[in-house]
């Protein structure tokens, strides 16, 4: 038993001095085989980076993700889906009104263009022209017509929310700092039996300059 349980000792010892490792290094530093590194990581869990091709490896309970489901060390950036193509479905489904190749991309960290034109020829996802841009939306039709109809409505001229939601709203993200607009949607939709459309809060805090304290509690400090 001593003999089995002593690498994965030595692999977890060696993450607490450096949080990333490329696979080679570490097998030097371990003297062991590459193939052997890479049974001790699967016994101990691991994640591999979504950038730089796959090539650097953490242990599944160093990473802190971010609400986004991100996390990077310096360049290197992990993914709780694990690899660029699925944490590229993942963001651009979970967004309200679809996104950019270049919002995806500066949420990443990296290039993304060619891969999101590759999930759109398999269905993976869909693609819709806004203005100049290309708009990424979900696979699934449900959701893809909530992001159009979200789409539409950044569109129209703001409805200002009227001055006792606008209170319930500062209240429910006062209490939860770190709730996304959705969120604070469906907790007024939960507690107050209030309808508030996302667009509706996220051109109040624009309004107030308060949208970046929101997107900077969700942010903190590519595998093919």
């Amino acid at each position: 038993m001593l003999v089995d349980t002593q690498p994965s000792q030595r692999l977890v010892s060696l993450f607490t001095k450096q949080p990333c490792w490329m696979i080679e290094p570490l097998a030097a530093e371990m003297d062991y085989s590459t193939p052997s590194v890479r049974r001790f990581l699967s016994r101990t869990g691991y994640y591999s980076s979504f950038t730089h091709n796959g090539k650097w490896y953490t242990l599944h309970s160093i990473p802190r993700f971010s609400r986004d489901g991100l996390w990077f060390y310096r360049d290197i950036g992990f993914s709780r889906a694990v690899s660029l193509t699925n944490t590229l479905i993942e963001l651009t489904s979970h967004s309200p009104a679809g996104m950019t190749a270049e919002m995806l991309g500066e949420k990443l960290r990296c290039r993304c263009h060619t891969i999101l034109v590759q999930l759109c020829r398999i269905g993976k996802l869909q693609r819709e022209k806004a203005g100049r841009s290309n708009i990424y939306l979900a696979a699934n039709p449900h959701i893809a017509a909530g992001q159009r109809r979200a789409m539409a409505l950044k569109d129209l001229p703001p409805v200002p929310l009227p001055a006792e939601i606008a209170v319930l709203v500062l209240v429910a993200f006062i209490r939860n700092p770190q709730a996304s607009f959705k969120q604070l949607a469906k907790t007024l939709s939960t507690t107050q039996n209030i309808t508030v459309d996302v667009v509706q809060i996220e051109r109040f805090f624009d309004l107030h300059g308060l949208k970046k304290t929101t997107y900077t509690a969700a942010h903190k400090p590519c595998r093919y």
